[in-house]
C-alpha cells in the first residue's frame, strides 16, 4: 500500500497517509496505482457534484466542478500543460524548448492552452446528461491516468535524469497489466462503453506522446501532466458526443 499512497500524494492533494520517507524504487512502483488514483479523484468529484448540483444549475455546476478538479490535483497537470505549450510552441531549438519546460514562468502559449482546456472541460460537463455526469467523472480521470502509462513505458525520457527514469527503471514486472486491472473499477458505474473510453485514452496518449517526442526527442514529467490534462478534456468530449448519439438513437427508436 505504500506505493499507492505515494502515487496518491504525488498526483493529488489527498494525503490519507503522508509519505515522507521513500526511495526511487518506491516511486517507480507507484505507477501501477495511477489509474486507481484517478478513480479516487473521480469519487471525490462525484461527491462534490452531488452537493453542488443541489444548489446550482448545470452550467454553474460545471464551472465549480472544474475548479474542484484543479484543487484536488493541486494544479500539477495544468502546470505541466502550460509548460509544455510554452516549450513546444516557442519556435526554438530542441535544447531551448527543454529549458523553457523547466522555467517556472508562464508564457502566452501556456495561458492560452490552459484557458482553452478548462473552458472545453466546462462546456462538455455542462452539456452532459445529468445521469451521465458521475459515470464520466469516475471514468475520465481513471482512463487518462492509465493512458499516460503509454508515454512512460513506450517513449524515451528527454533528459538524463528525472521522474520518468525512476518510473521506467523501478516499475514492477507487468506494470501495465496490473495498472489495467486497477483501471477497471469504473466499469461498474460506466458500463461496457468504458472499454471504448480506455481504448481512446491509449490512442490519445500515443498520438500526443508521438508528437511531443518528435519535437523534444523524448518525454518529460511536464509532458506527462500535459497528456493527462488533454486526455481528460478529449475524453469528456467523447463522453459528450457518445451521450448525444445515445439520445438521438432513443428518439428514433
Amino acid at each position: 500500500m505504500k506505493s499507492f499512497f505515494i502515487a496518491l500524494q504525488f498526483l493529488s492533494r489527498i494525503h490519507v497517509v503522508t509519505q515522507t520517507v521513500w526511495t526511487e524504487a518506491d516511486f517507480g512502483r507507484s505507477v501501477i496505482f495511477f489509474p486507481l488514483v484517478g478513480t479516487v479523484i473521480g469519487a471525490v468529484l462525484c461527491l462534490a457534484y452531488a452537493g453542488i448540483s443541489l444548489w446550482f444549475s448545470q452550467p454553474y455546476t460545471a464551472v465549480l466542478l472544474v475548479l474542484c478538479w484543479l484543487f484536488v490535483t493541486g494544479g500539477l497537470h495544468a502546470d505541466g500543460l502550460m509548460d509544455t505549450a510554452d516549450g513546444l510552441f516557442s519556435g526554438r531549438s530542441r535544447e531551448r524548448m527543454l529549458e523553457i519546460l523547466k522555467d517556472s514562468c508562464v508564457g502566452s502559449n501556456g495561458v492560452v492552452a490552459f484557458v482553452s482546456c478548462m473552458a472545453l472541460k466546462v462546456c462538455f460537463l455542462a452539456n452532459l446528461p445529468q445521469q451521465s455526469v458521475c459515470a464520466a467523472l469516475l471514468a475520465v480521470p481513471t482512463a487518462a491516468r492509465f493512458g499516460v502509462l503509454i508515454g512512460i513505458f513506450q517513449f524515451p525520457y528527454a533528459r538524463q535524469q528525472g521522474l520518468g527514469q525512476a518510473f521506467v527503471q523501478y516499475a514492477p514486472r507487468r506494470a501495465l497489466v496490473k495498472a489495467f486491472l486497477c483501471a477497471l473499477l469504473p466499469l461498474a458505474v460506466a458500463g461496457w462503453g468504458y472499454f471504448l473510453l480506455l481504448g481512446a485514452a491509449m490512442l490519445i496518449s500515443l498520438g500526443l506522446n508521438t508528437y511531443i517526442a518528435r519535437r523534444l526527442g523524448g518525454v518529460t514529467g511536464d509532458t506527462y501532466g500535459a497528456v493527462i490534462e488533454l486526455s481528460e478534456m478529449l475524453l469528456l468530449g467523447l463522453a459528450f458526443l457518445a451521450s448525444g448519439a445515445v439520445q438521438t438513437a432513443c428518439i428514433w427508436i
